[in-house]
């Protein structure tokens, strides 16, 4: 007996030392995992059009990778400009807002002037030297290459999840005994598809909020646009938190062109949450997860801080799947007790 705990625990270990070591792999798995599920309701969609399933899954994997083949070829070299423009302007743009009355009324208050200009010297220092440029140009080519590998990863373990799916599905279950198997397979099937149809709903509406703040944004003059447009999508994927963080970040932004540009952007972006929390959102997520309100923020709130974006990204489908497994399995358990 001894022995054999010694060897779990040694098993234990050994399997944290790999997922520790492992980088950035278990992230890109869980990644590939959850955009299958989100795609696999497309499939399924065009299966029961009379789409075999091979050439469904090859229909929506080019789609996804003409879309991100299109936005890295379109949408990237503009960001990557205003992303530059951006903290190119940053310090003059910072000089110009401290001589305003609220500011300096501010800066008498709370002394926000000499931290905010340590931070800029921190973002834009060493911008210009050979030594400095030289870095600069190092670390962005290996973000970049880092990018791409990675998303060239998670696309070829997407499209081998869209194909095994019902294989893996059928695994799984051959592994369950016979007497709760169907119990198993009904909730699983229940669970996967409320994921997928959350993970494609979510992304549906990011997209919408996105289009949305880059019209507003072009309309009123908010500076580098499609900086924040990528800026906006990101955030407004993860839900609750998300789009009030963007409304703050550009409304931020546009106050460097005047108090008129931050409030007419405020005013035209809340006034669309409200339609997209009361409308959009419930129209496309009708089929997706349904999670209580404090569960959600405190899921989005522990996933962030865990994994960063995709961890806030799949902390509301993981809550609503424990808290399905609770009401159709703890709950009646313990009413029979």
């Amino acid at each position: 007996m001894g022995f054999l705990g010694t060897l779990g625990v040694g098993l234990a270990l050994g399997l944290y030392y790999i997922v520790i070591h492992t980088g950035p792999l278990p992230l890109w798995i869980t990644a590939a995992l959850f955009i299958a599920l989100g795609l696999d309701p497309v499939v399924r969609f065009l299966v029961r059009r009379g789409v075999p399933r091979g050439a469904g899954v090859l229909i929506v994997f080019l789609a996804v990778a003409g879309l991100v083949a299109a936005f890295i070829s379109l949408v990237a070299p503009i960001t990557v400009q205003q992303l530059t423009l951006f903290f190119q302007s940053l310090p003059a743009t910072v000089d110009q807002m401290s001589h305003s009355p609220t500011f300096q009324q501010l800066d008498k208050s709370y002394g926000i002037k000499e931290q905010l200009n340590a931070g800029v010297s921190h973002l834009t220092s060493n911008a210009t030297g050979a030594g400095g440029i030289l870095d600069k140009v190092i670390a962005a080519g290996t973000a970049v290459v880092n990018g791409l590998f990675g998303t060239l990863i998670v696309l070829v373990l997407t499209l081998y999840f869209l194909v095994m799916l019902p294989s893996m599905k059928a695994a799984f279950y051959s592994l369950v005994p016979a007497s709760r198997r169907e119990r198993v397979t009904e909730l699983t099937e229940d669970i996967t598809a409320s994921v997928g149809s959350y993970v494609l709903g979510q992304s549906t509406v990011a997209l919408l909020n996105g289009v949305y703040a880059l019209i507003v944004m072009a309309i009123v003059g908010v500076p580098y646009p499609w900086l924040f447009f990528c800026i906006v999508v990101l955030l407004a994927v993860v839900p609750l938190v998300g789009p009030p963080t963007a409304l703050v970040v550009v409304s931020l932004v546009a106050l460097t062109k005047g108090w008129g540009t931050a409030l007419a952007f405020a005013i035209a972006y809340f006034i669309y949450l409200q339609v997209e929390a009361y409308f959009i959102s419930p129209r496309i997520m009708q089929r997706a997860v349904k999670v209580p309100g404090p569960v959600a923020v405190i899921a989005v709130i522990g996933g962030g801080s865990l994994l960063g974006v995709l961890g806030a990204l799949i902390a509301i489908p993981t809550a609503a799947a424990v808290m399905h497994l609770l009401r159709e399995v703890v709950v009646p358990r313990q009413d029979r007790k």
